[in-house]
């Protein structure tokens, strides 16, 4: 095996965390896994990990091998893109993580033209509404929503969208019409326990006033689709990301109330996983994710998001990767 593949396992066991795994993602038996790893630490006459029965750790060593090597491999990486003509054909595979309604909603549909203008291209879906560890899963860009509970990750900030309290209108009809927030205590509610900054208690705000409400409901759903087809269903109100129904706003199939209160917006975020660089693939999928939103706002009040400008980053460990994301 060349230098380059036997760093590329490297890094890929020591990310994420097992010889099993690492042969999974690359799609080699884990016996020729650990072949590879017992060559290069030959090779350079030193031990690379330490070995357990649950778990494998770097070595000094084998962490300075590690940095470097990922470097080394994004730069001959993105050395072949160039080669090939990278911004006009993508190739490869893109591992993608991102929330299944907002998945089915506004980025798959339009996936076939994105698919179309990369035809060398493969992409992977890992569809839940709860966060996964992009280097355990081996993911190259995750799109996130509300706040960021891991401020190690390189990201950006996309979108901000409203957050809106809707039922259906058959459901309004029977339950009544709520006119102040504080009567939202009286109704039946679907409540979304994945909605980062609020399930229960909501802030509601208008004209430099404050109210706080708890909302209270028989059904709590962990799924974004859960909370849309109970909501649909005519079960209850919700409180809940404008973007969860854009459809349905803009046909009638839910209406909004209180629409005076305003509530926290939350954000939209694409995240990269630390310690390498951003891929050509994963910037234009980033590209793309923009696009995408853009095309999903509807009208009038009904605006799903507020589209952020191409460049801009946040968090703590972006000072080893501010050179990559300044071209995001």
């Amino acid at each position: 095996m060349d230098r380059l593949a036997l760093m590329e396992t490297f890094v890929r066991v020591l990310e994420t965390g097992s010889f099993s795994a690492a042969a999974r993602h690359l799609n080699v038996g884990q016996s020729a896994v650990s072949k590879s790893i017992a060559q290069l630490e030959d090779r350079l006459g030193v031990r690379l990990l330490m070995r357990s029965t649950h778990s494998l750790t770097p070595t000094e060593a084998g962490q300075i091998y590690y940095e470097r090597a990922c470097r080394v491999i994004d730069e001959a990486h993105e050395a072949d893109l160039a080669a090939r003509g990278a911004n006009l054909c993508l190739t490869g595979r893109l591992r993608v993580s991102a929330g299944i309604t907002l998945a089915r909603l506004h980025l798959i549909p339009r996936l076939p033209a994105f698919l179309a203008a990369h035809p060398e291209l493969s992409i992977e879906l890992f569809l839940s509404d709860r966060p996964i560890d992009l280097i355990e899963e081996g993911i190259d860009i995750g799109l996130r929503y509300g706040p960021l509970r891991d401020s190690s990750l390189v990201t950006r900030r996309v979108a901000t969208t409203r957050r809106l309290v809707l039922g259906a209108p058959d459901y309004f009809a029977r339950a009544g019409v709520p006119t102040a927030p504080a009567e939202l205590i009286g109704h039946e509610a679907v409540i979304y326990t994945e909605d980062r900054g609020g399930s229960d208690s909501w802030t509601f705000r208008k004209d430099g006033l404050e109210t706080t409400v708890s909302i209270s409901g028989r059904l709590r759903v962990s799924a974004s689709e859960g909370v849309r087809a109970a909501v649909l269903s005519g079960m209850g109100v919700a409180i809940v990301s404008q973007w969860m129904f854009a459809p349905e706003l803009a046909s009638g199939a839910v209406r909004t109330v209180l629409d005076a209160w305003t509530l926290p917006a939350i954000d939209l975020w694409l995240v990269f996983p630390t310690g390498r660089m951003v891929s050509a693939k994963a910037r234009a999928f980033a590209a793309f994710v923009a696009s995408a939103l853009n095309q999903a706002i509807i009208p009038d009040r009904n605006n799903a998001y507020e589209i952020e400008p191409a460049a801009g980053t946040c968090g703590r460990r972006l000072a080893c990767a501010s050179a990559v994301m300044a071209s995001l």
